[in-house]
């Protein structure tokens, strides 16, 4: 089956729970059996494949009770940086532990989850990610930029509001 390893990935992160997984994937392929008509010849059809397994989710039992709601701000309340030497991936080459990078990714939302593992997991294209999505590019930029910030926090020990709670306070008086 094309695309089976990869969507099956993608559902298990989603759901977090193997069983459900199996059966997105499952009613995913279903989908795209039944409506196969209406795939464009020439378009990308592993992001067709991957926007039906992700509205499948969505729709389903699981993914209406995820949080569908994405802060503007971060948590720090300063601008991020654009640029940042520390990725996930030099973390966890720097011997980071996997069980913990795992956990540090279950933890973020779904609309950064699915945005980092898209990216860094199943290798996508901001644009292949973008269409599989339904969103603008810059929005896939962006929340792939918090998601990696989040993790790196995480794992740095503690997140963004440990590090905020460390800092000498300044009094007046």
């Amino acid at each position: 089956m094309p695309l089976f390893a990869s969507l099956y990935n993608l559902a298990h992160w989603l759901t977090q729970d193997r069983a459900e997984a199996e059966d997105l994937v499952q009613e995913t392929y279903a989908k795209a059996l039944k409506g196969f008509a209406s795939f464009q010849m020439g378009t990308n059809f592993r992001a067709w494949m991957f926007r039906i397994l992700r509205n499948t989710f969505l729709t389903s039992r699981t993914g209406l009770k995820a949080k569908m709601t994405v802060p503007l701000e971060n948590e720090e309340g300063g601008p991020e940086l654009a640029v940042s030497r520390e990725t996930p991936e030099t973390l966890l080459l720097g011997a980071i532990d996997h069980e913990r990078l795992q956990d540090a990714i279950a933890q973020l939302p779904v609309a950064f989850r699915e945005v980092l593992l898209l990216s860094d997991v199943e290798e996508m294209s901001y644009r292949e990610i973008a269409d599989t999505l339904a969103i603008p590019i810059g929005t896939v930029m962006s929340r792939l930029s918090r998601a990696r910030s989040t993790v790196r926090n995480s794992l740095a020990g503690g997140g963004a509001r440990a590090v905020t709670e460390t800092k000498p306070r300044t009094g007046t008086g």
